[in-house]
């Protein structure tokens, strides 16, 4: 599969970028890999985190796939210099497996070409569309 980075490599043995769902350091083959394959994720939660993952890895088919398409950008391009360094979720509201909508707060860390760190803090909104979730929008902070 092809990305902003050109192809995906797809560490399915090394920790998964989120930091590991539902359990803290699990492989990625074990957690936001089998989202990115198609696996429909079960959360709100796990889809912001298999988001965070798939910005991490460069893979902007995913990124698109997963955005609501009333909202969804016709393209994105991602800084192939950055390289996203941590992942904390903050809050979480509804976006469980009886809910049809949901929040999720989080922290995400990046850093630039410059070696400049940058945080960015975002309430997502999440809605589950013919039994998938899809990240609809967010406020950044």
């Amino acid at each position: 599969m092809s990305g902003a980075f050109g192809a995906i490599s797809r560490p399915t043995r090394r920790e998964c970028p989120c930091g590991g769902y539902p359990s803290a350091g699990a492989t990625y083959g074990d957690c936001c890999g089998r989202l990115h394959e198609g696996v429909a994720a079960a959360s709100a939660e796990a889809l912001m985190r298999s988001r965070y993952a798939a910005f991490a890895l460069g893979d902007v088919a995913y990124l698109l796939r997963s955005w609501h398409a009333r909202t969804r950008p016709a393209s994105l391009t991602l800084d192939a210099d950055d390289t996203w360094t941590g992942l904390e979720v903050l809050d979480t509201t509804a976006g469980g497996p009886a809910d049809d909508e949901g929040t999720v707060t989080y922290r995400a860390c990046r850093q630039d070409a410059s070696g400049a760190t940058h945080t960015m803090r975002e309430t997502a909104r999440f809605i589950r569309r013919a039994g998938r979730w899809v990240y609809l929008d967010g406020d950044v902070g």
